[in-house]
Order: structure tokens, then sequence, then C-alpha cells
């Protein structure tokens, strides 16, 4: 049993509001899963830039980074993101790949991601998520059930550029999909069968497939019973299982699209009473996107 969380804004003027209201959803499934949580935030981009959210033991000196590679910085707890022009991304890999202590969490034009072990409203406030802004965000509680409680089996799951991906539920062949992904150079950092789902869908997004029929494609190759939320730089996707054993809930404005495990993730969200309000169909694909 985890919570998700998802926000996909239509109304420009809530992006401020976007963090504030992305950690109540959190909060609000905490007893759906203690033990960690993380988020997805798709802000402000750089044209011709690219983005490293990294992650270090607690102590480290992130702001020695820059002096190698003359950038910027932003220190988020023992996370920090680093900002620079797309053609320099194999060289500070190199560098960064000479220092095991530190690990790339995501990679993004836009998306910063941040995830930790802890209660959802400790782990938001520790990254500040209530002060940050953007189009959309994607968040998830885990109840481990199937793994050890740490930052690195946390969700989300990014394996491709502005790409992530939270899961509620269980994939039966996960161990063969991801033999198959490492062959095509998808890599993977844990055994968690939701790393293999967001593998997959950066696989077909690599391919030239648009997220939704990323999504498709999973429904043809992923079994098990499972509620995905994905995230890329512009679009905002949600699929349940043939059998949607797994509890999900959305609403629609004019504002924003909102996802939730629950409808009390979104029962405080602006607007909230005269939302379309609707469980998603199993077996579909719901797809938004707006310009970049």
């Amino acid at each position: 049993m985890c919570g998700i969380a998802g926000l996909f804004l239509k109304n420009h003027s809530l992006e401020t509001e976007l963090g504030r209201l992305t950690a109540g959803m959190l909060s609000v499934l905490t007893d759906r899963g203690p033990d960690s949580a993380g988020f997805a935030i798709y802000g402000a981009g750089n044209p011709g830039h690219l983005k490293f959210t990294l992650r270090a033991s607690a102590g480290f000196d992130f702001f020695a980074l820059p002096a190698k590679f003359d950038l910027s910085c932003t220190e988020h707890d023992d996370h920090a993101v680093i900002s620079f022009p797309a053609e320099r991304e194999a060289e500070i890999r190199e560098v960064l790949a000479r220092h095991p202590e530190i690990s790339i969490v995501s990679t993004g034009a836009r998306m910063e991601l941040f995830k930790g072990v802890g209660l959802p409203d400790d782990v938001s406030k520790r990254f500040g998520l209530h002060k940050m802004s953007g189009s959309h965000a994607i968040g998830h509680t885990r109840m481990a059930t199937e793994s050890a409680v740490t930052t690195q089996g946390a969700h989300p799951f990014s394996t491709g550029t502005d790409q992530c991906l939270v899961h509620n539920g269980s994939l039966s062949n996960h161990n063969a999909v991801r033999r198959v992904l490492a062959r095509e150079g998808i890599k993977f950092d844990t055994q968690n069968d939701t790393e293999v789902a967001a593998g997959f869908v950066a696989y077909q997004l690599r391919e030239g497939k648009k997220l939704d029929e990323a999504l498709h494609a999973a429904l043809e190759n992923l079994d098990g019973f499972y509620t995905f939320v994905v995230g890329t730089e512009t679009g905002f996707g949600v699929l349940r299982d043939p059998v949607a054993c797994k509890p999900a809930v959305m609403a629609e404005t004019a504002d924003y699209v909102a996802f939730g495990s629950e409808y009390r993730a979104l029962a405080d969200l602006p607007g909230i009473e005269n939302a379309h309000i609707f469980e998603p169909e199993p077996a579909k694909v719901y797809f938004w996107e707006r310009a970049a």
C-alpha cells in the first residue's frame, strides 16, 4: 500500500502554488506510506541547459562542485541541483563518476527530483517543497513491502531525461523486462520493480514514442497490478492495469488535473467543489500535455 499524488496545472497563474499544493496532497497520504517519500517537480528551464539532481551523504560540500565545473548549484539538504550547458553533459558525468559518494538522482531540462526516508511532511520540509514552483509535479509516499526502507528505494524513479514514474502495486515480470532493457542500455540502480516500469517508459520515449504511446506499450508488456503516474517535460500521464484493484481518483477543472490514491488527497485543492471527479478506467491511458 502506497500513496500517489500528481498535479498538472493548466493555469499558469497557479505555478507559484504548485509546491505547496503538492506537499499538502502528500501529507494527507501519510498513512498509506509513512516510511519514505519523494517528488519530482517540473519548474523553469534554461534553454540549452540541463540539470542534474544529485544526492550525497549528510554533510557533503556540494558547493565545492561548482568550483570544478564553473556552474550554478542549489542545495536542498542532502540533495543538490546543478545546471550546465547541455553540450557539457558527458564531461560532467565523467567527473562525477570519480566521486562514488555522489549519486545522480535525475537529469532534465526542467525536472528536479528529491526523495528520502521519513514521513512525507518531514521529507517535504527537508527539501523545501512548499516553496517550489512549476507546471506539474508527481509525488509518492511509500510503504515498503518487498524491499528495504532506503532513500534509493523511494519513488519517484527516473531513468530518462525529464521522465519519472511513481507506482502503486506490483509487477510480476519485472526481472525479465529488466534484462531486456539492460541490453538496450537502460541502467538500473535497484531491484525495485518500479524502476523497471520507469525504464520501460523511458526506453519507449527514447525510441520516439509520445508519452501516451509509451503507456499503451506498457499495457502490452508489463504484467501485474499497478497504477502509474508518469511525468515528462511537457506531459502528465496516468495508467491503471486491466484489473485496476489499486485505488485511484482524479479531478479535473479548467485550472488543473489532479490524481490521488484517495479523494482526501484532492479535497483541499482550489475549486475542488466544481471539479469533474472520476475514477480512471482500467487499461485506459490518460494524458495531458502543454507547451514547454
